[in-house]
């Protein structure tokens, strides 16, 4: 049966706002990664950032913060629907079929992760099984799940809080392997710290996985409702989304303010923090949605979705990247530049990805990682050189 499995769908089959969304959930990922080695080792008792250092802090807190993996969790979830759905029609085993590829993107994960030890392809592949519960659920039901889930983050986000976790404390005695010039001393660094950080790190561990399937089951519900096809016919919903979401995430950032100020003390008891980020992350989802309805910022979309359709290779990428600048194997760009630096590099390190992808794809039909990921997936040889008659 494996043999028979039917090739994964084509280029041509895309859905193009999802490689949109995914392409700018991406900019977003390379900035924040590349942010990170602006801030580990920094001694902020001491630190006094000047006014630029400042206003690059709260633009980028403000809208790429956690704002990109969390877009990116929900496009996951409509892409399991798709592919569960794909496989499912052509009278094949769903479950096998994922179980099988989560395996493999656990497989890239276990790479990923000696790279850069902030690594996101691992809980995607262990909270993917998860969404096998949910397979043949009514959007109804994932939707529902979904604000149960929503309502009980800020709780679980302060008893989560209020435990004790030695998960970065004991990753931040390992700096000094990253700035060693030995390069199994830097794999072993992000193998190490991915485990300290994310893996026991009570945090990580369990609020941003339940913020994780909250999005995932937000993509699947889209999926069932059919959403991202035909689009302009869901202007009205998008709108909704974009003025309500809005308004949310304005309300909560004055809220914030206000709690601050005169010591509200009832916050470390519910944690509203993401129900910041998700609402701010549905507000930037539904601007891109309208303007592409409205055939707006045609060349800027069409870059997006160009490195969108690549993101798993452009992704592991950014990371490789990373390790030879930063790490003492590379350049050694440790924390010892101005945040400027680490965020303008991340916007060349993606504009070079955008004319990367644009000339591979006009050759091939996946990304280079991609590919390999769908034949172990599929367990047969797929093309990856295009046909004169797809050019």
């Amino acid at each position: 049966m494996a043999n028979t499995l039917n090739q994964p769908i084509q280029n041509n089959q895309r859905t193009v706002i999802v490689d949109i969304l995914r392409g700018w959930a991406l900019f977003g990922v390379v900035l924040m990664n590349y942010f990170d080695f602006f801030t580990l080792g920094r001694n902020w008792t001491t630190f006094k950032p000047d006014m630029l250092t400042n206003v690059l802090m709260y633009i980028t807190n403000i809208f790429f913060s956690a704002k990109s993996w969390t877009m990116l969790s929900l496009l996951f979830g409509y892409g399991f629907a798709v592919l569960m759905n794909n496989v499912r029609e052509k009278g094949h085993n769903p479950y096998r079929f994922f179980a099988g590829r989560m395996f493999w993107l656990l497989v890239l994960a276990l790479i990923n992760s000696a790279l850069f030890f902030g690594d996101i392809l691992k809980d995607y592949a262990v909270l993917g099984f998860f969404m096998l519960i949910f397979y043949r659920s009514s959007a109804k039901t994932t939707f529902i799940m979904s604000l149960l889930l929503l309502i009980a983050t800020p709780a679980v986000s302060a008893y989560v809080g209020s435990l004790k976790d030695t998960g970065w404390s004991q990753a931040e005695k390992l700096y000094p392997l990253y700035q060693s010039n030995n390069i199994i001393d830097v794999l072993y660094f992000g193998l190490k710290t991915t485990y300290f950080a994310q893996i026991i790190s009570k945090p990580y561990l369990i609020t941003v996985h339940v913020v994780m399937m909250i999005c995932f089951l937000w993509g699947f519900t889209l999926y069932k409702i059919n959403f991202f096809n035909n689009l302009s016919s869901k202007i009205k919903y998008i709108k909704g989304t974009f003025w309500i979401s809005l308004g949310i995430a304005v309300f909560l950032s004055v809220f914030f303010m206000i709690a601050e100020k005169f010591g509200w003390t009832f916050l470390k008891h519910y944690r509203l923090r993401y129900w910041l980020v998700l609402s701010t992350m549905l507000w930037i989802a539904s601007s891109f949605c309208w303007l592409y309805v409205k055939g707006k910022l045609k060349a800027f979309f069409a870059n997006l979705s160009s490195i969108g359709k690549m993101t798993l290779t452009n992704y592991m990428m950014q990371n490789l990247i990373g390790l030879l600048i930063f790490s003492g194997f590379g350049l050694g760009y440790w924390n010892t530049k101005p945040l400027w630096f680490y965020l303008l590099l991340a916007i060349i390190v993606y504009t070079l990805q955008i004319y990367f992808s644009k000339w591979w794809l006009s050759k091939y039909n996946h990304g280079p990682v991609e590919w390999i990921w769908r034949q172990f997936s599929y367990r047969k040889r797929l093309p990856l050189k295009k046909q004169i008659n797809q050019l």
